[in-house]
């Protein structure tokens, strides 16, 4: 004859959770096994409905007076808790924000090796400060650094979108480059890349036109 099959209704050591015989308090607010309210019951009571339906009585709302309790398969809740929380820390994530830095005349070789580390980070899904640093009289011409940056947001545009467009700050000139998340975010990111290329591209069209129109008028 095969032996029943015994219920551990132990919770887990270190678990806070208050069940059957843990549950200290003489009263509580209790929610039956379908969901039902049904109301304030001696403690006893509440334990005896739940052996009754073979189930445990579970404390939920421990802050109320009196607690909340449930009928219900401790183990099944515990794994449905479980799960929720791994789904709270999935969301919220870690980012990381790496740093490379660049010269405004680097050569090729090394900027396909910066280009490298910057789609390795991308390609982790962290962000990534991109840093230009002038020097002497490197300074006067910032449009180098903005020309870098644009190259380098262009070549990566298929992993990540300029999350902070480039900003002179003292000798440096910084750009934030984040990963793309959803095809809805590279659909919608290309799209504004290429109309920021065709309004760069239309700026500088104008500067040549007015230039010609001075050169004409001299």
């Amino acid at each position: 004859m095969p032996v029943p099959r015994r219920f551990d209704r132990r919770p887990p050591d270190r678990d806070p959770t208050r069940i059957n015989e843990r549950i200290r308090v003489p009263q509580v607010r209790l929610i039956g096994a379908d969901g039902e309210q049904i109301g304030i019951v001696e403690t006893d009571e509440a334990r005896r409905i739940a052996r009754e339906a073979d189930l445990d009585l579970v404390e939920v709302a421990a802050d109320s007076r009196p607690p909340v309790c449930k009928v219900l398969d401790y183990s099944k809740y515990k794994y449905e808790q479980e799960q929720k929380a791994k789904q709270a820390r999935k969301h919220q994530q870690q980012v990381n924000v790496r740093e490379i830095k660049l010269r405004p005349k680097i050569a090729d070789h090394d900027y396909e090796t910066k280009k490298g580390h910057v789609e390795r980070f991308l390609n982790k899904k962290d962000k990534v400060k991109v840093t230009i640093m002038f020097r002497g009289r490197e300074q006067s011409r910032p449009e180098l650094g903005f020309r870098l940056l644009q190259k380098l947001s262009e070549d990566i545009e298929e992993i990540g979108f300029v999350e902070f467009a480039p900003k002179q700050e003292g000798r440096n000139m910084i750009m934030v480059i984040a990963p793309l998340k959803k095809k809805s975010e590279v659909k919608g990111t290309r799209s504004q890349q290429r109309r920021d290329r065709e309004r760069r591209d239309e700026e500088r069209a104008q500067e040549a036109r007015e230039s010609a129109a001075a050169d004409a008028a001299e």
